[in-house]
């Protein structure tokens, strides 16, 4: 675009009209042009240059505006996806974000979790600033450009409107001018005629004095007529070419200079424009580079060996490992008892053949029962776990609990506070409405105390019959195993019971005879749910022997797979000691065998019986 920044720059065009003029008079000699008439010229190419300049302009910012509003929705879209972006993020984070469970809780102890946890929270604030930059380019962009271009369009329609006026202006001067100009030329020719007239009436000698006063008045009157039409035209003249200087060298160079005003003002707001949008994006750049730092020093913060360390605490049985098996030597005829460390079935080696004696060594045991070990799915003390994750939990109980008994306290003082206040004074409460709840909360805090002796005792037991660090040490990051080479006592832990879980009672050997638990009838050891494959193959084809007999001394009603009912008073025949797990395998005919509780019969082993010992 030529912008026509000063007045003298303007009249290039008329210098460049004239010249052409002065080289068409050049090539037309034949032809000369009046003053007029080359003024006529000249000025009709004026006003053909001007049109084409505004249209020029028109065409031209328009062209600004609409790429104005292209950059706004540039902007627009940039923000749209920001904003979207942001979301994303947001729900990737709230999506993986650790739920209110238990197994949740377990996890957030190893830092691999908490190292994810926090990239998660990280994400979050990363997610922000995000939205932090759309908010921006609206506010800062896309906004004031829009309030922008409404002021440019109502700008630019005045200018344009401006322009035109004064075009039209100038036009209408022009043709009043022609008006003027032309009665001047009639008023003159009628006068010439008049006068033409009047000598040619007075050399007549035929024609009256009368007929040639005539034609002179007449004559006359045309010569004021004449001369009135000049007089109007000259001062018509004068007025035209003083706006036409006006027009020319003041109002249109000043459109001229406004327009161009205009432009620069939109260029140099884009150019502002696209700054900020850079600036937005910049400013967010340090929160961000801390969003980064944190995630970097969350997964700094990841410890293997702690991790490892809380695998180990959390599944460590405290458990002892088996003893050595003695050797058993079959080509001599001597009488074999079972080792008291073995964990195999000394006497089903001797019924079985050498290839199907299947010694369970509890850390490989497959608990096809899959029995769950989590808290709250298996019975109140917690029987049903390993002795080291036993304690553990029960130890949890009871800090839970004195937790709870701490609240309620502290409910208590707060409101034997109030009562207080209450009776000194009387206007701000009665203070018999504050006792039913304190008694509500003596008798909670009384209940919760039942229920931590209750843990506590459950826990001594534990800890009691747990073997002493000063007589063990690690022997891998599991299991624990004993110094010394001969156990005295084999933990009852180390078999198990018919479902495949763990029990925790002490064994004790008892000659002979087992005195049972005195009435009522005490609760068995966890029922088993079905005969596991494993123990499938303790049920060979081989019947076994007898090796003692029993009184069953309460009713059972041996809903369970593998165990079998009991009537008061009944007596049995005993095929399968108790070992260790509170079971005790005996036979009612051929066809009808399987497991009670120990502690449910009263049991009389032969005294010659292989392994003639009972474990309660």
């Amino acid at each position: 675009m030529t912008m026509l920044r000063r007045k003298s720059e303007f009249f290039v065009f008329l210098d460049s009209v004239r010249s052409v003029t002065s080289e068409k008079d050049e090539q037309k000699e034949e032809r000369q042009l009046s003053p007029y008439e080359e003024y006529l010229q000249v000025l009709l190419q004026m006003k053909m240059t001007i049109a084409d300049q505004f249209d020029n302009l028109e065409k031209h910012t328009q062209w600004g505006i609409e790429f104005v509003e292209k950059y706004t929705k540039f902007v627009k879209e940039r923000s749209e996806i920001e904003i979207n972006y942001a979301k994303q993020i947001r729900n990737l984070s709230k999506k993986y974000q650790p739920k209110k469970n238990s197994r949740e809780d377990e996890e957030s102890k190893y830092t691999v979790c908490r190292a994810f946890v926090t990239t998660l929270n990280e994400l979050n604030d990363y997610a922000g600033q995000h939205e932090l930059i759309s908010e921006n380019l609206t506010s800062q962009i896309i906004t004031e450009l829009t309030r922008f271009l409404q002021e440019l369009k109502t700008e630019r329609k005045t200018h344009f409107h401006d322009g035109r006026k004064a075009q039209q202006h100038i036009e209408s001067s022009w043709k009043q001018l022609e008006s003027c100009k032309r009665k001047f030329e009639r008023d003159c020719k009628e006068a010439d005629r008049a006068q033409q007239y009047f000598e040619k009436m007075d050399a007549d000698i035929n024609v009256t004095k009368a007929d040639v006063e005539k034609a002179r008045q007449q004559a006359q009157v045309r010569h004021q007529m004449a001369s009135d039409s000049k007089g109007d035209y000259s001062a018509y003249l004068q007025k035209f070419n003083q706006e036409q200087n006006e027009h020319y060298y003041t109002v249109i160079p000043s459109i001229f200079q406004k327009l161009q005003d205009m432009e620069e003002r939109r260029i140099e707001r884009v150019g502002v424009c696209m700054k900020t949008f850079a600036d937005v994006d910049r400013q967010v750049l340090p929160i961000v580079g801390k969003c980064l730092d944190g995630m970097t020093k969350g997964a700094e913060s990841i410890d293997p060996k702690t991790d490892s360390q809380q695998v180990v605490e959390s599944y460590k049985s405290g458990f002892e490992p088996p003893g050595d098996v003695e050797f058993e030597d079959y080509g001599q005829a001597m009488k074999r008892t079972a080792s008291e460390t073995s964990l195999s079935n000394t006497r089903e080696a001797k019924e079985r053949p050498a290839g199907k004696s299947k010694g369970k060594l509890w850390p490989f045991i497959k608990n096809k029962n899959k029995l769950s070990l989590k808290l709250g799915s298996g019975p109140e003390d917690f029987s049903h776990l390993p002795p080291e994750q036993r304690r553990k939990k029960l130890q949890g109980k009871i800090d839970e609990l004195n937790k709870d008994i701490q609240k309620e306290m502290d409910q208590r003082d707060a409101l034997t506070k109030m009562k207080d206040v209450y009776v000194k004074n009387p206007q701000m409460g009665d203070p018999a409405s504050v006792d039913p709840r304190l008694t509500e909360i003596g008798q909670n805090i009384e209940k919760l105390q039942f229920e931590v002796q209750k843990f506590e005792g459950w826990l001594a037991e534990v800890e009691e019959r747990m073997p002493s660090k000063s007589d063990s040490h690690r022997r891998s990051g599991i299991y624990e195993t004993q110094n010394s080479t001969t156990v005295s006592n084999n933990c009852a832990q180390d078999r198990e019971s018919p479902d495949g879980s763990y029990t925790e009672e002490q064994n004790s050997e008892t000659q002979v005879k087992v005195n049972p638990a005195p009435n009522p009838a005490p609760a068995p050891a966890p029922a088993p749910h079905s005969i596991t494959p494993d123990f499938d193959d303790e049920f060979d084809d081989d019947t076994l022997p007898t090796i003692g007999t029993c009184k069953a001394l309460y009713p059972f009603e041996g809903q369970n797979e593998g165990t079998i009912s009991l009537v008061e008073g009944e007596l049995l025949y005993v095929i399968e000691e108790d070992k260790g797990d509170g079971w005790t395998r005996v036979r009612r005919n051929e066809e009808e065998e399987g497991y009670v509780p120990t502690s449910y019969v009263e049991v009389f082993l032969e005294t010659n019986a292989k392994g003639a010992m009972t474990y309660i």
